[in-house]
Order: structure tokens, then C-alpha cells, then sequence
């Protein structure tokens, strides 16, 4: 059986169990924290970052590696588009989803979720005032633009963008921040039925301490 080793609370291993659970793989999840960097981590990813997949003893780093050799292993359901403008928009959103996304909904969640919640010390909400203030606003306006117009997946049919874009979207929900569906209505529903698929209430559900 594969193993996920990192905790659900991380976005991107929320993205990783969002793939195997549309893909109905069976696998074992091991909480693992990237802090700190302990010498059985490095052993399996010498940057010393989660999630990491065991497959027979193999160790494979990062949530974009692990959900591309998912596709190789078990390609039906596919989370990657067969069209080539498709898979191309795909992978973009996957990448701007850790990325861009990610830094800009990061902050916030370490201080409301991982802080407030997990470590029960107080969050500081100047950081959280500021990223809403500066960071979040560009981020959500271009999700807006992209998102489908009809609740549903971005491309029409499930994917890695879904998986990526749902991981952030996910540390919105358990920061107790919801998007703003005046000013971004499309992404809001978008949000709120990505999340609420088995998958991601799932990988949710395992977040809570």
C-alpha cells in the first residue's frame, strides 16, 4: 500500500490526498512534520519538506512529483487533460495555485489555524489585517476571472488545478475566512462546492486536531 507521510494541515498535502481519493487509491497516511527537519525527513526528501509518497520503499518528494506519478501508476481517473491547451491551463493553475496563492493565503492560515488552533498561542492579527489588505485582493481577482461559471471544476472535468486550487482554497475555510461572494461571486461558489466534494471534506476533516 502507499504511504503519504505529512499532515492533512498542510495545503499542499491536502492536494495530494485530493488526487488520491478522486483517483480511489488506497493508502495509508502518516503525519510527518516538516519542523523540524528531523534526519528520517531529509532520508526522504533532502529539502525537507511534506508530503512525501512511499511506494515499495521509494521515496517521492513534492506534491506536483507525487500527483504526476500518480497519473503514470493510475491513470483512470485522469486529474490531467488530454487536450494540450487544457493540460497546459492546468498545470498553470497548479502552479500559480503554489505559488502565487499559496504566499498570499499562507500567512494567514499559520497565524489563524496552525498558531490559534494547533498550537493554541494567539495569532497575530496584524498579519492576518495586512495579507487581506495587500496580498489577498489581486489573488482572489484573478481566481474570479478563471473561475467556471457554473459551481463546478475549473476545466470542466476534475483536476490538478481542482486538486492545487482546493488545498489553498481549504486554508481559507479553516482560517475562518470566507471569500466574498459580492465582489467574487464565481470563485465563492467555485470554492464552496470544490471543497465539499468527498475528497477535500476528507482531507479537511483530518485537519481538525
Amino acid at each position: 500500500m502507499l504511504i503519504l507521510h505529512g499532515g492533512a494541515p498542510s495545503p499542499f498535502a491536502r492536494k495530494t490526498i485530493a488526487v488520491l481519493e478522486e483517483k480511489g487509491i488506497a493508502y495509508e497516511q502518516r503525519n510527518l512534520a516538516p519542523i523540524p527537519k528531523t534526519p528520517q525527513l531529509l532520508a526522504m526528501n533532502p529539502i525537507g519538506k511534506i508530503p512525501i509518497l512511499e511506494d515499495g520503499g521509494t521515496f517521492i518528494p513534492d506534491s506536483s512529483v507525487i500527483c504526476a506519478y500518480l497519473e503514470r501508476i493510475h491513470p483512470e481517473p485522469a486529474v490531467y487533460p488530454k487536450d494540450p491547451k487544457e493540460f497546459a491551463a492546468a498545470l498553470f493553475l497548479e502552479e500559480y495555485s503554489d505559488t502565487a496563492v499559496a504566499a498570499a493565503i499562507g500567512p494567514m492560515f499559520f497565524e489563524r489555524f496552525i498558531k490559534k488552533v494547533l498550537l493554541k498561542a494567539p495569532a497575530d492579527e496584524a498579519i492576518v489585517a495586512k495579507a487581506l489588505a495587500e496580498a489577498v485582493p489581486p489573488v482572489l481577482a484573478y481566481l474570479e476571472s478563471r473561475a467556471p461559471r457554473r459551481p463546478g471544476p475549473v476545466l470542466g472535468a476534475f483536476s490538478i488545478a481542482d486538486a492545487a486550487l482546493g488545498g489553498h482554497l481549504g486554508s481559507l475555510r479553516l482560517a475562518g475566512i470566507s471569500i466574498d461572494a459580492a465582489r467574487y461571486p464565481k470563485l465563492a461558489a467555485y470554492s464552496d462546492a470544490l471543497l465539499e466534494r468527498p475528497s477535500f471534506a476528507k482531507a479537511l476533516a483530518s485537519c481538525q486536531p
